[in-house]
Protein backbone atom coordinates (compact mmCIF):
# COMPACT_ATOMS: atom_id res chain seq x y z
CA UNK A 1 0.00 0.00 0.00
CA UNK A 2 1.47 3.40 -0.92
CA UNK A 3 2.01 6.29 1.47
CA UNK A 4 2.94 4.17 4.46
CA UNK A 5 6.56 5.29 4.92
CA UNK A 6 7.04 7.15 8.20
CA UNK A 7 8.95 10.36 8.77
CA UNK A 8 12.03 9.85 10.91
CA UNK A 9 15.20 11.80 11.60
CA UNK A 10 16.98 9.82 8.86
CA UNK A 11 14.00 9.76 6.43
CA UNK A 12 12.28 13.12 6.96
CA UNK A 13 9.35 14.23 4.87
CA UNK A 14 9.70 17.28 2.62
CA UNK A 15 6.76 19.70 2.70
CA UNK A 16 6.67 22.61 0.27
CA UNK A 17 4.29 25.46 1.02
CA UNK A 18 3.19 27.63 -1.91
CA UNK A 19 1.43 30.67 -0.46
CA UNK A 20 -0.44 33.20 -2.55
CA UNK A 21 0.38 36.65 -1.12
CA UNK A 22 -1.26 38.68 -3.89
CA UNK A 23 -2.99 41.93 -3.01
CA UNK A 24 -6.34 40.29 -2.25
CA UNK A 25 -4.79 38.45 0.73
CA UNK A 26 -4.98 41.76 2.62
CA UNK A 27 -8.79 41.49 2.64
CA UNK A 28 -10.58 40.63 5.86
CA UNK A 29 -11.90 37.20 6.82
CA UNK A 30 -13.98 37.79 9.90
CA UNK A 31 -12.00 40.12 12.16
CA UNK A 32 -8.54 39.52 10.68
CA UNK A 33 -6.74 39.83 7.37
CA UNK A 34 -6.54 36.64 5.34
CA UNK A 35 -2.74 36.70 5.34
CA UNK A 36 -2.66 36.91 9.15
CA UNK A 37 -4.95 33.89 9.51
CA UNK A 38 -2.73 31.89 7.15
CA UNK A 39 0.39 32.89 9.11
CA UNK A 40 -1.26 31.78 12.36
CA UNK A 41 -2.32 28.44 10.85
CA UNK A 42 1.20 27.84 9.54
CA UNK A 43 2.64 28.59 12.98
CA UNK A 44 0.15 26.22 14.63
CA UNK A 45 0.94 23.26 12.37
CA UNK A 46 4.68 23.91 12.68
CA UNK A 47 4.31 23.78 16.46
CA UNK A 48 2.38 20.53 16.12
CA UNK A 49 5.14 19.12 13.89
CA UNK A 50 7.65 19.93 16.61
CA UNK A 51 5.50 18.13 19.17
CA UNK A 52 5.32 15.07 16.90
CA UNK A 53 9.11 15.20 16.48
CA UNK A 54 10.05 15.56 20.14
CA UNK A 55 11.27 12.78 22.40
CA UNK A 56 12.26 14.04 25.82
CA UNK A 57 13.97 17.34 25.12
CA UNK A 58 15.32 16.36 21.70
CA UNK A 59 13.57 17.56 18.53
CA UNK A 60 14.23 15.14 15.68
CA UNK A 61 14.33 16.64 12.16
CA UNK A 62 11.39 14.57 10.91
CA UNK A 63 10.03 17.42 8.80
CA UNK A 64 11.86 19.56 6.26
CA UNK A 65 10.05 22.67 5.04
CA UNK A 66 10.35 25.02 2.08
CA UNK A 67 8.13 28.09 1.75
CA UNK A 68 7.52 30.00 -1.47
CA UNK A 69 5.39 33.14 -1.30
CA UNK A 70 4.11 34.26 -4.66
CA UNK A 71 2.27 37.10 -6.33
CA UNK A 72 3.44 38.23 -9.77
CA UNK A 73 6.87 36.95 -8.68
CA UNK A 74 7.93 33.95 -6.58
CA UNK A 75 9.96 34.43 -3.39
CA UNK A 76 11.93 31.71 -1.60
CA UNK A 77 10.97 32.84 1.89
CA UNK A 78 13.36 30.62 3.86
CA UNK A 79 16.26 30.76 1.42
CA UNK A 80 16.16 27.00 0.93
CA UNK A 81 14.92 24.06 2.97
CA UNK A 82 14.79 24.25 6.78
CA UNK A 83 14.30 21.53 9.37
CA UNK A 84 11.23 21.94 11.54
CA UNK A 85 13.21 23.02 14.61
CA UNK A 86 14.99 25.69 12.57
CA UNK A 87 11.68 26.89 11.15
CA UNK A 88 10.00 27.24 14.55
CA UNK A 89 13.07 28.85 16.08
CA UNK A 90 13.11 31.57 13.40
CA UNK A 91 9.30 31.97 13.36
CA UNK A 92 6.86 32.40 10.50
CA UNK A 93 8.02 35.30 8.34
CA UNK A 94 5.80 38.32 7.83
CA UNK A 95 4.07 38.42 4.46
CA UNK A 96 3.27 41.66 2.63
CA UNK A 97 0.39 41.12 0.16
CA UNK A 98 0.76 42.80 -3.22
CA UNK A 99 0.63 42.14 -6.96
CA UNK A 100 -1.02 39.44 -9.05
CA UNK A 101 -1.36 35.63 -8.88
CA UNK A 102 1.28 33.75 -10.91
CA UNK A 103 0.39 30.26 -9.73
CA UNK A 104 2.24 28.50 -12.57
CA UNK A 105 5.55 30.13 -11.54
CA UNK A 106 5.05 28.97 -7.95
CA UNK A 107 4.51 25.34 -8.98
CA UNK A 108 7.47 25.57 -11.35
CA UNK A 109 9.66 26.61 -8.40
CA UNK A 110 8.37 23.61 -6.45
CA UNK A 111 9.06 21.28 -9.39
CA UNK A 112 12.64 22.54 -9.66
CA UNK A 113 13.21 21.98 -5.94
CA UNK A 114 11.78 18.46 -6.10
CA UNK A 115 13.99 17.53 -9.04
CA UNK A 116 17.00 18.59 -6.96
CA UNK A 117 15.92 16.76 -3.81
CA UNK A 118 14.27 13.52 -4.95
CA UNK A 119 17.49 11.72 -5.99
CA UNK A 120 18.50 11.82 -2.29
CA UNK A 121 15.14 10.73 -0.86
CA UNK A 122 15.13 6.95 -1.24
CA UNK A 123 13.10 5.47 1.60
CA UNK A 124 11.54 8.79 2.54
CA UNK A 125 7.79 9.48 2.69
CA UNK A 126 6.37 11.01 -0.47
CA UNK A 127 6.83 14.81 -0.46
CA UNK A 128 3.78 17.04 -0.14
CA UNK A 129 3.03 20.42 -1.73
CA UNK A 130 0.52 22.55 0.16
CA UNK A 131 -0.80 25.30 -2.12
CA UNK A 132 -2.90 28.09 -0.65
CA UNK A 133 -4.59 30.73 -2.79
CA UNK A 134 -7.55 33.09 -2.65
CA UNK A 135 -8.03 33.77 -6.34
CA UNK A 136 -7.82 32.38 -9.83
CA UNK A 137 -4.40 32.22 -11.43
CA UNK A 138 -3.26 34.86 -13.88
CA UNK A 139 -1.10 33.96 -16.86
CA UNK A 140 -0.15 30.38 -17.67
CA UNK A 141 -2.31 27.43 -16.61
CA UNK A 142 -0.49 25.60 -13.77
CA UNK A 143 -2.27 22.29 -14.45
CA UNK A 144 0.39 20.74 -16.77
CA UNK A 145 3.12 21.58 -14.24
CA UNK A 146 1.12 20.01 -11.40
CA UNK A 147 0.56 16.87 -13.47
CA UNK A 148 4.33 16.59 -14.02
CA UNK A 149 4.90 17.06 -10.29
CA UNK A 150 2.41 14.30 -9.44
CA UNK A 151 4.37 11.92 -11.68
CA UNK A 152 7.44 12.45 -9.47
CA UNK A 153 7.86 10.80 -6.09
CA UNK A 154 9.64 8.25 -3.91
CA UNK A 155 9.07 4.52 -3.45
CA UNK A 156 6.32 5.57 -1.02
CA UNK A 157 4.22 7.14 -3.76
CA UNK A 158 3.82 10.13 -6.04
CA UNK A 159 4.22 13.68 -4.78
CA UNK A 160 1.04 14.73 -2.98
CA UNK A 161 -0.58 18.05 -3.89
CA UNK A 162 -3.01 19.78 -1.54
CA UNK A 163 -5.01 22.88 -2.48
CA UNK A 164 -6.51 25.38 -0.05
CA UNK A 165 -8.83 27.98 -1.57
CA UNK A 166 -9.76 30.91 0.68
CA UNK A 167 -13.14 31.75 -0.78
CA UNK A 168 -16.85 31.21 -0.30
CA UNK A 169 -17.14 30.49 -4.03
CA UNK A 170 -15.61 26.99 -4.14
CA UNK A 171 -18.63 24.96 -3.02
CA UNK A 172 -22.32 25.40 -3.76
CA UNK A 173 -23.11 25.12 -0.04
CA UNK A 174 -20.98 26.18 2.95
CA UNK A 175 -19.40 23.68 5.33
CA UNK A 176 -21.44 23.91 8.54
CA UNK A 177 -19.62 21.30 10.66
CA UNK A 178 -15.86 21.23 10.14
CA UNK A 179 -15.30 18.10 12.23
CA UNK A 180 -18.15 16.18 10.61
CA UNK A 181 -17.40 17.28 7.04
CA UNK A 182 -16.49 14.27 4.83
CA UNK A 183 -14.56 16.35 2.33
CA UNK A 184 -15.54 16.89 -1.29
CA UNK A 185 -17.30 13.70 -2.32
CA UNK A 186 -18.74 14.79 -5.68
CA UNK A 187 -17.77 17.21 -8.42
CA UNK A 188 -21.40 18.36 -8.33
CA UNK A 189 -20.62 20.15 -5.06
CA UNK A 190 -18.24 22.52 -6.85
CA UNK A 191 -19.52 25.97 -7.72
CA UNK A 192 -17.45 26.94 -10.77
CA UNK A 193 -14.88 25.94 -13.38
CA UNK A 194 -11.93 27.14 -11.30
CA UNK A 195 -13.01 24.83 -8.49
CA UNK A 196 -12.96 21.97 -10.99
CA UNK A 197 -9.45 23.03 -12.10
CA UNK A 198 -8.26 22.86 -8.49
CA UNK A 199 -9.86 19.44 -8.13
CA UNK A 200 -7.79 18.13 -11.06
CA UNK A 201 -4.72 19.54 -9.29
CA UNK A 202 -5.45 17.78 -5.97
CA UNK A 203 -4.30 14.34 -4.85
CA UNK A 204 -6.66 11.85 -3.15
CA UNK A 205 -6.08 11.77 0.60
CA UNK A 206 -4.03 8.65 1.47
CA UNK A 207 -5.53 6.39 4.14
CA UNK A 208 -2.50 6.95 6.35
CA UNK A 209 -3.27 10.69 6.35
CA UNK A 210 -6.93 10.02 7.12
CA UNK A 211 -5.88 8.09 10.22
CA UNK A 212 -3.75 11.00 11.41
CA UNK A 213 -6.60 13.46 10.77
CA UNK A 214 -8.96 11.29 12.80
CA UNK A 215 -6.59 11.75 15.74
CA UNK A 216 -7.38 15.47 15.49
CA UNK A 217 -11.13 14.76 15.44
CA UNK A 218 -11.75 15.20 11.70
CA UNK A 219 -13.87 12.69 9.76
CA UNK A 220 -12.84 12.97 6.14
CA UNK A 221 -14.01 10.26 3.77
CA UNK A 222 -11.62 7.81 2.14
CA UNK A 223 -10.82 8.94 -1.40
CA UNK A 224 -11.72 12.58 -0.81
CA UNK A 225 -9.37 15.02 -2.55
CA UNK A 226 -6.75 17.09 -0.76
CA UNK A 227 -8.80 20.18 -1.52
CA UNK A 228 -10.25 22.52 1.08
CA UNK A 229 -12.74 25.40 0.82
CA UNK A 230 -11.17 27.69 3.42
CA UNK A 231 -14.21 29.84 4.13
CA UNK A 232 -13.47 30.16 7.86
CA UNK A 233 -10.53 30.17 10.27
CA UNK A 234 -11.51 26.65 11.36
CA UNK A 235 -11.36 25.29 7.80
CA UNK A 236 -7.97 26.96 7.24
CA UNK A 237 -6.69 25.34 10.42
CA UNK A 238 -8.01 21.97 9.25
CA UNK A 239 -6.35 22.34 5.85
CA UNK A 240 -2.96 23.18 7.33
CA UNK A 241 -3.33 20.27 9.77
CA UNK A 242 -3.62 18.01 6.72
CA UNK A 243 -0.31 19.33 5.40
CA UNK A 244 1.45 17.98 8.50
CA UNK A 245 -0.34 14.61 8.64
CA UNK A 246 2.52 12.48 7.30
CA UNK A 247 2.84 9.40 9.57
CA UNK A 248 5.77 9.68 11.96
CA UNK A 249 7.74 7.01 13.80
Amino acid sequence: MPYTAVATSTTPVLIIYLLDVSGSMSQMLGDRRRVEIVSDALQEIATEMVARSTKGELVSPRYRLAVYAYESQVHDVLGGIRTIDQFVRDGVPEFAPRGGTNTAAAFLAAENLLQQELPYMAGHPAPLICHMTDGEYQGDDPTPIVQRIMSLGTQDGGVLVENIFISDKLLRHPVEDVYGWPGIVSENELANDYARTLLRMSSPIPDSYLSEMQEFGYNLQSGAPMMFPAQTKELIRMAFTMSGATPVA
